[in-house]
């Protein structure tokens, strides 16, 4: 089955960015901990856009993802993270090989 890599834009409200990573690395722990088909989770800060954090993640498989998207640990952040978030965008990907 091919890896599904997703490569996702997250806007913060404005000045919460730091805020806002403290959750998403203890998510980022918890997924790579607790999810088998979870295989790279990266947290990037871009440089010149105060407000923004990208991801890089790599799943086993669609279904891995789902099960990511749906599980426990996006339910958390979901909570510990609410009013800091205000916009999420993804691209699925595949890998080329």
């Amino acid at each position: 089955m091919a890896k599904l890599a997703i490569i996702a834009t997250i806007k913060t409200a404005p000045g919460k960015r730091d805020e806002y990573l403290k959750h998403l690395k203890a998510h980022a722990e918890r997924c790579l901990a607790t999810e088998p088909g979870t295989l790279t989770f990266e947290i990037l800060v871009p440089l010149e856009e105060p407000d923004t954090v990208m991801l890089y993640e790599v799943y086993a498989s669609p279904e891995a993802f789902q099960a990511h998207w749906t599980g426990l640990s996006m339910q958390q952040i979901k909570q510990d993270a609410a009013g800091l978030q205000v916009s999420l965008t993804g691209v699925r990907c595949n890998i080329a090989q």
